[in-house]
């Protein structure tokens, strides 16, 4: 059919286009139809019937119209063209009906093997009740994909709420009864005899519904993500969907474009059980949403406190079957923050979600910021430089930098001050919320418990600050980062050795912020309770947290780098040094072909790689002196001249998608922030998997056609 309507249109210039891509980039104007191809199925929606062909056309008017001189012209076919394109259509036809026979062939041995029942598949017009069937369910569709991307819940009032015997429509019913009242026939005639207070669509109905609408906007990304073939899985921290937990799952790959985009595809339920959640984990990307693991490059897991060790557990399963799926760090997560909630000491999961807590009071009243600002001025009167620095980083979201410990040891005293005095004004400047919510968080900072904690937490990771800040800075600086692994471990292991000695220090820091807030020095009172008063006099507060707290983290810490930094990944970040910016930083004296081994099959012409990558230093050692080196794998994915070198080109993909490098282009980072923005605002009893999906892929295309139609196919 697009074959006719190009030879119709007498367009010769696309004639070697393929349907997908006629039917992708190209458009027909409605006025070159008869109307009796044009099927009105309702006031909205124009759609062409199933043979329509263009044969409205007026190929001489523009000969006598002087202003149509400047518009694009329509090319005058020869006679040697006409007869061209005669004969291909001549054998387009010959070919098809080919085809015909031998499909026909083929259903007839089926047919006589199954006992000869003849049964022929013939594209049978549908009845008139079931094109109304499907215009009903076509406006379902519409109302639920609505809902979806305007965040909607699909409940209204709740029963609780309403008197006895009152009856209310749920969101779904309103704006249906709403839809039927603006004029929609199809909807009109389909409940114009139901009774007032009977649902238009059951809760089950709308289920299945909602899983078809999740499942076809799902697999629009998915299917650019086949088309890229490589790809890496994130997955974000736990969330509450509905009372039941959920892993956010998002996957990263380069498009059509040559952009790193990272795209949210779904929510995992979540299982307590690591192997469970293993075995649910690869089921679910491989069979239920159809991704082939063999092409996976990266896995990462953002994971709050207490979750690190079962998500582990789902990376190594995976790299035991996939060993290239690398399991590496996530760049929207600094290292450092990284490596605390990954800490299996139970005071610090305690430790790092009062610390959320404390940000999330002073972020959601701006009254209190300023009570917190006057109270940090009057501090630091004799250093205004670090009172203001510390002011503008109060008002950033500063839980998750690099340095976060150290700027909570600088600001605790100030924090301290501010909640006391909120929780204890007798005024009316504070709610009962914020003045009770700054008692019980007041108390959790000035327990010493949580100050030597925060005090170990700071000293230990300083080791790594500098480290995890290259990670996340310029391509320049995660590649040399990767080559001081081995003096971070170094010093981390000299700590560890000396660890009596690093303690003392540490403990002595804690003791003197306590003593600056007023807090007593004592063991925790779980411990002594646990005891009940037994207490061996040799257990002192010092040696207590050096056991528990001081060893177990140092040692956590150092195991977690060497599983997060294996030789594989190392080997991938050491082939950055294809971006011509490290190469003229390494004085173009680099040697990619040992490092990309492990991407060997991922490589259109393996035998040419060393050669390749010879022109490829060549070109940018002498070019000219106005040209720029590319400082980015985006920079370089997007030369023109790229695709000659289909080597490098492919190296450069598979690198893009790790995990632990930065999405250079913020809009194509958008996934994560629409997920975190619905989270926000969505009420977790009124949260929906479906409709998340929804809402986060809003601007994802949908074929209403094609959800009709898997809908009636799965329930008919």
């Amino acid at each position: 059919r697009c074959q006719r309507w190009v030879e119709n249109c007498r367009r010769a210039d696309l004639e070697d286009k393929t349907p997908d891509q006629l039917n992708k980039h190209y458009r027909l104007c409605a006025k070159h139809f008869e109307t009796s191809m044009i099927c009105r199925s309702s006031p909205y929606r124009t759609v062409l019937r199933d043979n329509a062909v263009p044969t409205i056309f007026d190929l001489t008017s523009h000969l006598n119209n002087p202003h149509s001189r400047h518009r694009k012209r329509i090319k005058e076919l020869s006679e040697d063209e006409i007869r061209t394109l005669k004969q291909q259509k001549i054998e387009a036809f010959e070919r098809e009906q080919a085809t015909q026979e031998l499909n026909e062939s083929n259903e007839q041995n089926a047919v006589s093997e199954e006992g000869g029942e003849e049964q022929e598949e013939e594209a049978v017009p549908l009845t008139l009740e079931e094109r109304e069937n499907k215009d009903y369910l076509k406006s379902l569709f519409e109302i639920l994909i609505l809902m979806g991307k305007q965040n909607i819940p699909l409940d209204g009032h709740n029963v609780d709420e309403l008197p006895e015997g009152i009856f209310t429509s749920d969101n779904f019913q309103a704006l249906l009864e709403y839809r039927i009242n603006a004029g929609d026939e199809v909807l009109r005639k389909r409940f114009e005899m139901t009774a007032v207070n009977l649902e238009y669509c059951s809760k089950t109905q709308q289920k299945q519904m909602l899983e078809i609408c999740e499942s076809c906007v799902r697999e629009e990304t998915l299917r650019e993500v086949r088309d890229s073939h490589f790809f890496s899985i994130v997955t974000d921290e736990v969330v509450d969907i509905a009372g039941e937990e959920h892993l956010p799952v998002l996957v990263r790959f380069v498009d059509d474009s040559h952009n790193l985009r990272e795209e949210f595809i779904g929510f995992l339920p979540y299982e307590a059980d690591p192997e469970i959640l293993a075995v649910k984990f690869h089921t679910t990307i491989t069979e239920k949403w159809g991704l082939n693991m063999e092409y996976c490059r990266g896995q990462a897991y953002i994971v709050s406190s207490g979750f690190a060790s079962k998500m582990k557990v789902v990376a190594t399963r995976l790299l035991e079957k996939y060993p290239q799926a690398v399991y590496t760090l996530c760049s929207s997560c600094a290292l450092n923050i990284w490596l605390a909630k990954s800490v299996p000491v139970v005071g610090v999961s305690i430790a790092l979600g009062t610390i959320e807590e404390v940000c999330c009071l002073f972020n959601q009243s701006p009254q209190l910021l300023v009570e917190l600002d006057n109270t940090i001025s009057v501090l630091f009167q004799n250093n205004e430089v670090k009172g203001n620095e510390l002011k503008e980083i109060c008002r950033s979201q500063w839980t998750g930098r690099h340095d976060a410990f150290e700027v909570l040891v600088d600001l605790i005293q100030a924090l301290v001050l501010c909640l006391d005095a909120v929780s204890s004004d007798s005024s009316v400047r504070w709610n009962n919320f914020i003045a009770g919510r700054a008692f019980v968080l007041s108390s959790a900072l000035t327990d010493f418990d949580f100050i030597v904690t925060i005090v170990i937490l700071k000293n230990v990771l300083s080791f790594t600050r500098a480290f995890g800040k290259n990670l996340q800075g310029q391509t320049s600086d995660v590649f040399f980062a990767a080559s001081s692994l081995t003096a971070v471990l170094h010093s981390l292991n000299e700590v560890m050795e000396n660890i009596e000695v690093y303690h003392e220090f540490w403990f002595e820091e804690a003791t003197n912020l306590a003593t600056k807030l007023d807090v007593q020095i004592k063991l925790p009172g779980k411990f002594r309770r646990a005891r009940q008063g037994n207490l061996d006099s040799e257990v002192t507060s010092e040696n207590y947290y050096k056991e528990i707290l001081s060893v177990p983290t140092v040692e956590h810490i150092i195991q977690e780098l060497k599983d997060i930094f294996s030789e594989q990944h190392l080997k991938a970040l050491k082939c950055l040094s294809l971006v011509p910016s490290v190469m003229g930083q390494l004085k173009f004296n680099t040697s990619e072909e040992h490092h990309a081994d492990m991407y060997k099959n991922d490589l259109p012409n393996p035998d040419t790689l060393s050669a390749e990558l010879h022109c490829w230093r060549i070109k940018w050692k002498h070019r000219g002196k106005d040209i720029e080196l590319p400082a980015t794998i985006y920079e370089a994915l997007h030369l023109p001249d790229i695709k000659f070198f289909p080597n490098v080109y492919a190296l450069l993909k598979v690198l893009c998608i790790l995990p632990v490098m930065k999405v250079e282009n913020e809009k194509y980072e958008i996934g994560r922030k629409r997920l975190k923005a619905y989270l926000k605002n969505t009420l977790t009893e009124q949260r929906s998997s479906n409709l998340a999906l929804l809402n986060i892929n809003f601007d994802i295309k949908h074929d209403l056609d094609l959800m009709v139609d898997t809908y009636i196919k799965l329930y008919p």
